[in-house]
């Protein structure tokens, strides 16, 4: 590939706009929050760092909220929330080159997210991360666990990492259990 070809391939994701999507905080009644250890993708290269909080994209037309109880559903079966809060501003990160040209087939170059805290009232059976959505959805996890809020920030992928340090700073309060 030469320079000249590479570098417009870099300055196209440089372009690209970012993915509307949903994050999600869920708290159980402890005070630790639902993370889940991810299959795979093209985002998800590093073993270490494959642990994250739910996400996933907003549809056309979708709104946030609503699309943060779909994702939430589709990808843990947990529809026993109670809303706390909301991150008010939509926090960005952008994924590195290669993955930029991987993911969502080069369209964007990361993700802005509109993050939202919830408190999980259900029971732990509630929550099937194998046969998600009442087993409508393909699993995106492939392990969870109810972890400290703090400890989350050092599970997710580096280029995702200034994100959940907002999200912890703004939802610590939830932690308290």
């Amino acid at each position: 590939m030469s320079k000249k070809h590479h570098e417009g391939k870099h300055e196209k994701h440089e372009d690209a706009p970012y993915r509307p999507c949903v994050g999600l905080c869920v708290f159980n009644a402890a005070g630790k929050v639902f993370v889940g250890r991810r299959l795979g993708g093209p985002e998800h290269v590093d073993a270490t760092h494959s642990w994250q909080m739910p996400q996933g994209g907003i549809d056309k037309g979708e709104e946030p909220y609503a699309a943060a109880l779909r994702e939430l559903y589709e990808e843990t079966s947990i529809r026993s929330v109670t809303k706390l809060s909301e991150v008010e501003q939509w926090l960005s990160y952008d994924l590195p080159g290669r993955i930029a040209g991987e993911a969502w087939k080069g369209r964007y170059r990361g993700q802005t997210q509109k993050w939202y805290a919830l408190r999980f009232t259900g029971a732990d059976g509630e929550i099937n991360i194998l046969r998600p959505g009442g087993g409508q959805h393909k699993p995106e996890f492939m392990d969870w666990r109810w972890e400290d809020l703090d400890a989350v920030v050092d599970l997710i992928i580096p280029f995702k990492r200034d994100v959940y340090v907002e999200v912890v700073k703004q939802f610590r309060r939830f932690a308290q259990g």
